[in-house]
């Protein structure tokens, strides 16, 4: 089954592109959900040209997401947490943490964009995200994990 999608969905694809899925998973999922619609050959004429009407505001967004993704080479962050024996952290950082020490260096990014690899980090060290400013300007970070004391 060929649907448009209508906005964003994990590991599908992003919104206005054109995906092929199972007849189930479209017909009971994505489409009651609001996610996607059929892609009938008028709707790809539609979908292609809002898509040309909106590739000059599209490279402005690149643009801009460059411009943050660049602003992240003078920034160094260093996440503090309480840690006990063995650089065992009580509790966990997740990408929550890493979003508002982005935002409190003056860089804002959202957290559902930022992808620690391994989920949650439970340990002191150096570690690495991927970081979403846009669908085609992903860039990673490193950067570390401190105790407190």
């Amino acid at each position: 089954m060929e649907l448009i999608l209508r906005q964003d969905v994990d590991n599908l694809g992003f919104k206005d592109d054109v995906v092929n899925v199972k007849n189930g998973y479209g017909r009971n999922y994505l489409i009651p959900q609001g996610y996607a619609h059929l892609a009938t050959p008028s709707a790809k004429k539609v979908l292609a040209e809002t898509l040309k009407q909106r590739a000059y505001k599209e490279q402005k967004h690149i643009d801009e997401a460059k411009k943050q993704a660049e602003k992240l080479n003078n920034v160094e962050i260093k996440l503090t947490a309480k840690a006990g024996a063995g650089d065992k952290l009580f509790g966990s950082i997740t990408n929550g943490d890493l979003a508002e020490a982005f935002a409190k260096e003056g860089i804002q990014i959202e957290k559902k964009f930022i992808s620690i690899a391994g989920g949650n980090i439970k340990r002191l060290g150096q570690y690495e995200a991927t970081l979403r400013f846009h669908r085609e300007v992903v860039t990673t970070y490193n950067f570390d994990v401190v105790s407190e004391a």
